[in-house]
């Protein structure tokens, strides 16, 4: 069962989602009516998903929204009564991963939902994929580095110094890229003795 937690300062709206809500389903992580709650009970009531309005009394939506995800990886359904242009745009920007039209239509809320949360899962897996490939770029860089030190150093072939190096990582149990920057840090505290 999803955890909601809806945050509308319109009362009767925020009934009606809340009951549409249960109806199909969802259990309710929490409720609020203003930005900074909606902060508050992000961190401490751990939902799934959040379901925020544009318009609320102390912020705008789309605000709290940019300020919740620089802290807690999750996703965010907006309720907007107004569909510009702009509206899309901030939101997209704050990192929103759906919308729901006021008034909020009941056969409308749980595909906005279980998309947010199906898009929030690809956002976070093509971050992660991201970091990967960034770690590997960084680790390859410092195995180059390590290798045509080694080259020079010891006067062996491309392939030579790179088959010392993932001899040393297999016999240490190290991944190559720390065997790497052990050499280059090796050769910089013999530069700095001489």
């Amino acid at each position: 069962m999803r955890r909601v937690l809806v945050i509308d300062d319109h009362e009767p709206s925020r009934r009606h989602l809340i009951q549409i809500l249960r109806d199909r389903g969802y259990e309710i992580a929490g409720e609020g009516s203003s930005g900074k709650l909606a902060a508050a009970l992000a961190r401490t009531a751990i939902p799934d998903v959040i379901v925020i309005a544009v318009g609320l009394s102390d912020m705008d939506g789309i605000q709290a929204a940019d300020e919740i995800l620089k802290n807690i990886l999750v996703p965010v359904v907006l309720i907007t009564s107004h569909y510009e242009a702009s509206t899309v745009e901030r939101a997209t920007k704050a990192g929103v991963m759906a919308l729901l039209l006021k008034p909020v239509r009941e056969e409308a809320v749980s595909p906005a939902i279980e998309l947010a949360i199906s898009r929030f899962k690809d956002y976070l897996a093509v971050q992660q994929e991201n970091a990967s490939l960034k770690e590997n770029l960084e680790s390859r860089k410092i195995i180059e580095r390590a290798k045509g030190l080694l080259m020079e150093q010891r006067r062996l072939s491309e392939e030579q110094a790179y088959s010392l190096i993932k001899k040393a990582s297999m016999n240490m149990r190290k991944p190559m890229a720390d065997v790497a920057q052990a050499i280059l840090l090796a050769a910089e505290i013999d530069q700095q003795k001489k």
